[in-house]
């Protein structure tokens, strides 16, 4: 099935006002969609809806009343609609939408929705390095950074769900949906491919307790690590908590850089992710710090040398 990954994972928030305010901060720009709801988007469309937790708009929360109400996944075309609903309709209720969309629950209780895809076709250069050894990507006197950087989130990359029954949700995803299973963090879980998509994952399931389902973290493709980094500095600087990173995983290869949020999940910049094809074959390693990352940064303010051991005057 032609599943290129999500569009849009919508929230139903308990602090409507500081969401809006977190997620344009994050570099999403705001899409009033209603009197009740914003969509907060990257560069291609894809990005986030919000509403508040009571809205009626919203679909039913998860038990564990989780944030996350609904993933909205884009398709290549209305072909693959019809063959997800063929599918679906075996065993469980569809419901076909006025705009051709479907929606439905999974094994689990998430609920999904389907359509063709609404994400903008991006025309954007990649980050440019030079390197000893290999031809110049910069031109002469073409600067690698400024301080004026755009660093804006270009897709919406992967969301990281909480599950509590593996099995279940891998055969599901994979069976079902035709996902692929690129690699498996022992004692975690395992990092899926849509069949449309070759990023290394748009998602990740972690094994948890009942009560602890739903959405862990979601994550935004930048231009490059320069951008992550930067993306990341000034959304500190705004004061935003930081949760984990900056780094680089392992399984993957992307950068990373983690973010507390009102949302009630983790925000993630991620940057330079592997593409893989059918020829892979996903490799397996116990979770745990060495396998989460191959190296872990952390931010401070800015330094230089000469002003004492932190950058203050001298005594």
């Amino acid at each position: 099935m032609r599943i290129i990954g999500p569009d849009y994972l919508v929230f139903g928030v308990d602090d409507l006002e500081g969401s809006r305010t977190y997620l344009q901060d994050f570099g999403l720009k705001p899409v009033q969609l209603d009197a009740t709801g914003w969509l907060y988007e990257a560069l291609d469309g894809t990005g986030v809806v919000i509403r508040h937790r009571d809205d009626p708009k919203l679909p039913p929360a998860l038990q564990t009343k989780n944030m996350l109400r609904q993933q909205v996944f884009g398709v290549e075309d209305a072909a693959t609609i019809d063959a997800i609903e063929a599918e679906m309709s075996r065993d469980r209720r569809v419901t076909r939408l006025a705009d051709g969309a479907i929606e439905f629950q999974d094994v689990l209780g998430f609920e999904l929705r389907f359509q063709v895809t609404r994400r903008r076709t991006l025309n954007m250069p990649a980050e440019k390095i030079n390197a000893p050894g290999a031809p110049a990507q910069r031109a002469p006197n073409e600067l690698g950074v400024t301080d004026d950087v755009p660093a804006l989130p270009r897709s919406l990359s992967h969301v990281v769900l909480f599950v509590p029954d593996i099995d279940k949700m891998v055969e599901f995803y994979t069976r079902r949906l035709g996902f692929v299973i690129t690699d498996i963090l022992t004692g975690a879980g395992p990092f899926l491919r849509p069949a449309a998509n070759d990023d290394h994952h748009t998602h990740f399931f972690i094994r948890t307790p009942a009560y602890m389902q739903g959405c862990e973290h979601l994550a935004f493709h930048m231009g490059g690590p320069t951008e992550l980094m930067v993306a990341g500095d000034r959304f500190t600087r705004k004061g935003y908590q930081s949760f984990w990173g900056p780094g680089r995983h392992k399984f993957g290869s992307n950068w990373f850089w983690y973010f507390n949020s009102p949302l009630g999940v983790h925000f993630e910049y991620d940057a330079d992710m592997d593409k893989h094809d059918d020829a892979w074959v996903a490799r397996e390693a116990p979770n745990g710090p060495e396998a989460s990352q191959v190296f872990l940064l952390q931010w401070r303010e800015k330094w230089a040398p000469g002003g004492g051991p932190e950058g203050g005057a001298k005594g």
